[in-house]
């Protein structure tokens, strides 16, 4: 069938119409579509966002947890360190309370030992020659008096005692001169005395007119003739450091 002219243009205007109603259509599904698509992709963005901020959380905690855990591992080692330590401190108080229980018993024992020790030095010097008889007497009687203070330690008490014996000891192998009185057919003279170790002690008037050496055996002076006044003037200046050392004869105590 044929149409007329006017009828296919208005059948081709009803069917342009059409197709700008369907374009159209597909227009707006095509915004919606893309306007869908951007408000997924602006969610799968911020998903995105989340998803990144908890990642670099996660990540933070993973290496918090990795710095304490080395810090936990440092620890345990200091700690095991400080166990050694303790354990080592322990043993030394151990030690030392033993140490101090030790002490307590030294020194209850010490004292009794240091008077014994200061009796028998009085004693020694009793018998000695008789150099320096005040003195070393002096010297005697302050240790004991040392010995009832309170205030000095047992420690320095023995360190007196000890350093008194020394003095004693030093007096066997040294040379002394010194000036004292002397009482002579029972008038007191100033003499001069010589003490060479303990093998020699002599004595001599200041001018020079009597000389006499300790006999051991009968505690008395013997009388030495003038042939030793030579020699016994050498020895007290060497004895004063006023001559070099050199060879005397004097005499000398021979215990029988």
């Amino acid at each position: 069938m044929k149409l007329s002219k006017l009828a296919q243009a208005g059948l081709f205007v009803g069917m342009a119409s059409m197709a700008s109603s369907a374009l159209a259509a597909q227009s707006e599904q095509l915004d919606q579509a893309v306007k869908a698509g951007q408000e997924i992709n602006q969610s799968a963005g911020k998903s995105q966002q989340k998803i990144d901020k908890i990642a670099d959380q996660i990540q933070s905690k993973l290496q918090q947890f990795k710095a304490v855990n080395k810090e936990i591992d440092g620890l345990n080692v200091y700690n095991g360190q400080m166990q050694k330590q303790i354990d080592n401190q322990l043993t030394e108080l151990a030690d030392l309370a033993s140490s101090m229980e030790q002490v307590s018993i030294i020194e209850r024992q010490i004292s009794p030992l240091m008077a014994r020790m200061i009796d028998t030095l009085e004693a020694f010097i009793s018998l000695d020659v008789p150099f320096l008889a005040e003195e070393r007497s002096t010297r005697v009687a302050n240790l004991k008096a040392m010995m009832e203070r309170a205030d000095i330690s047992a420690s320095e008490k023995f360190r007196r005692v000890m350093e008194a014996y020394q003095v004693e000891v030093d007096y066997g192998r040294t040379i002394e001169a010194y000036s004292d009185l002397l009482e002579l057919d029972g008038k007191e003279m100033d003499v001069d005395f010589l003490r060479i170790g303990r093998v020699a002690y002599i004595y001599q008037t200041r001018d020079g007119s009597r000389m006499g050496a300790w006999n051991t055996d009968s505690n008395s002076w013997d009388d030495l003739d003038a042939g030793y006044r030579t020699d016994i003037n050498k020895a007290l200046r060497i004895a004063r450091k006023q001559l070099a050392p050199d060879l005397v004869v004097v005499p000398v105590n021979v215990n029988k």
